[in-house]
């Protein structure tokens, strides 16, 4: 975790009285819920102080913006700054679990061919240990292509089949140019095809735009259209959409949490059935390895403001980054256990697609 300049700051302006309660205080929300008093903290505090002392100590933190008060008479329960102070400052991260580490390394022991079909069982285990809703990010499939083919369902709509060297199928229905006809869907198929020569998608896709550009003149526009069309689904949203897994979802649906919490939990869910803004799953991760922690609004992929995302990349042999993997729960979340089981969950999985390619 770094620290950021607004972070450094309000460490500089607190004393070591200020900073143990304010851990004390975070501390004891996460692992409650519930405010915490200044009676509760004058029985853990280091040195011998007075409750009307701890008070005031908490007022300043209050005013900082670090500390809130729910109700008038209640105790403190830490600000969303508050948890980000915490977290890129004075978290302390658990060692992982044996008994956690032992689930997640079962599902090495699948007998799951399909990646997508082990990653779902590395979802489920993640979410299980969590008691979040676990988020995984697949790889694209960038084996070489052997064939490709456009399918004409209707007018509006076209199915695009890939059919990859290494036997694996993938189609897509995606929205055709207007007026395309069958005819021209075989000829842009034929092209494409007359191009692949143990090309990748992302290759393929870069090599036709270059031959476009040069032989525009010769490329029917309405071919080059859906040429671009077709391929495009693997790189943007159509792509996203199924390679995103979602798993644990009811751990967040609490049966006695308020209705307003609830709400907040279906918005959520909602976002993500609709992948709104999902390529920002991914781009989160990309400013450098390791887990990062997305707090309330600092939140940006989901409306739910009152989550907690903790996300980390995943990387192939070449260490390049080609999914992630990440826990959706409230912003009380034990995050010294949760921050290592995602970290080593991002690790595996990076091996896991590793060892299955190199078989």
């Amino acid at each position: 975790m770094r620290n950021t300049p607004d972070a450094q700051q309000l460490l500089d302006e607190m004393n070591s009285r200020s900073r143990e309660v304010f851990r004390r205080v975070v501390e004891g929300y996460l692992n409650s819920g519930q405010p915490v008093g200044s009676r509760t903290l004058t029985r853990d505090m280091s040195e011998k102080v007075s409750a009307a002392t701890v008070r005031n100590v908490m007022q300043d933190l209050e005013y900082l913006g670090l500390l809130d008060s729910p109700h008038i008479s209640a105790g403190r329960v830490p600000t969303n700054l508050g948890l980000r102070l915490f977290v890129d400052s004075l978290l302390e991260v658990s060692p992982l679990d044996q008994r956690d580490r032992e689930k997640l390394d079962s599902t090495l022991g699948s007998n799951e061919r399909d990646v997508s079909g082990l990653l779902e069982q590395v979802g489920g285990a993640l979410s299980g240990i969590t008691q979040g809703a676990s988020l995984v990010l697949s790889p694209k499939h960038e084996a070489a292509i052997r064939h490709i083919e456009f399918v004409s369902l209707s007018a509006d709509r076209a199915l695009v089949v890939l059919v990859f060297a290494d036997g694996h199928v993938e189609n897509r229905i995606f929205t055709p140019p207007r007026g395309m006809t069958p005819s021209a869907m075989r000829e842009a198929a034929n092209y494409l095809n007359s191009l692949i020569d143990g090309a990748t998608v992302s290759s393929l896709l870069e090599r036709f735009r270059s031959e476009i550009a040069r032989n525009r003149r010769e490329i029917d526009a309405l071919a080059a259209t859906l040429v671009e069309q077709g391929l495009a689904v693997w790189e943007s949203e159509g792509e996203l959409q199924e390679r995103l897994i979602v798993r644990g979802r009811a751990n967040l649906l609490d049966e006695g949490a308020p209705a307003e919490d609830i709400e907040r939990i279906r918005t959520l869910f909602d976002d993500l059935e609709r992948k709104r803004d999902i390529t920002e799953f991914l781009e989160l991760t990309e400013q450098g390895e390791g887990v990062r922690i997305f707090i309330g609004a600092e939140n940006r992929l989901f409306s739910l403001t009152g989550s907690t995302l903790v996300v980390s990349p995943y990387m192939n042999a070449e260490r390049k980054i080609i999914g992630a993997v990440g826990v959706i729960g409230p912003t009380r979340l034990n995050y010294g256990r949760i921050v290592p089981i995602v970290d080593y969950t991002a690790q595996l999985v990076g091996r896991m697609l590793t060892d299955r390619r190199t078989e």
